[in-house]
């Protein structure tokens, strides 16, 4: 079995840490959101994910803004216009929330005062599968994976 590490170092007595692996979403769904949470309070990127998860408030999409949609508000706030609404990638990332402030409170850490300092999102493996088609073709249906880590700090 591999081991697996964070890609930051941190102070182990003020802050916190939590990390999923494979969990079944594309990198490229989880990436723009992460990025946007990214320096936000704890409690504040929580209302936000729950907003997004609600189809309320859609996220910038910089890096996949292919054919994408442009959405009223987008520019205003980050000078983007194109976005999307990543439900499940906002779900998963509220449960990764809830755990690294869960950890937080094990360790002593007052949970109102925390600051997300680390988000990275890692390409998990592809479950590559093949669907049988007529006349001897094939369709890929391939089921991708990613590893989400979530380092967080108390403010002074």
């Amino acid at each position: 079995m591999p081991t697996w590490h964070y890609s930051v170092r941190v102070d182990e007595e003020r802050s916190a840490k939590a990390m999923v692996w494979d969990a079944p979403i594309s990198y490229k769904k989880i990436v723009e959101l992460a990025r946007v949470i990214r320096g936000m309070r704890l409690e504040e990127a929580r209302k936000f994910l729950e907003r997004v998860a609600a189809g309320k408030e859609p996220i910038p999409v910089r890096r996949y803004a292919r054919k994408q949609a442009h959405h009223r508000g987008l520019a205003a706030r980050y000078k983007w216009p194109i976005g999307r609404y990543p439900v499940k990638a906002a779900r998963i990332l509220l449960k990764l929330l809830d755990n690294v402030a869960n950890n937080a409170e094990v360790k002593g850490l007052d949970t109102e005062k925390l600051r997300i300092v680390h988000i990275a999102v890692h390409k998990g493996r592809v479950l590559k599968r093949w669907m049988p088609r007529a006349f001897g073709r094939s369709t890929p249906r391939f089921k991708k994976y990613s590893h989400i880590e979530v380092v967080v700090a108390e403010e002074e």
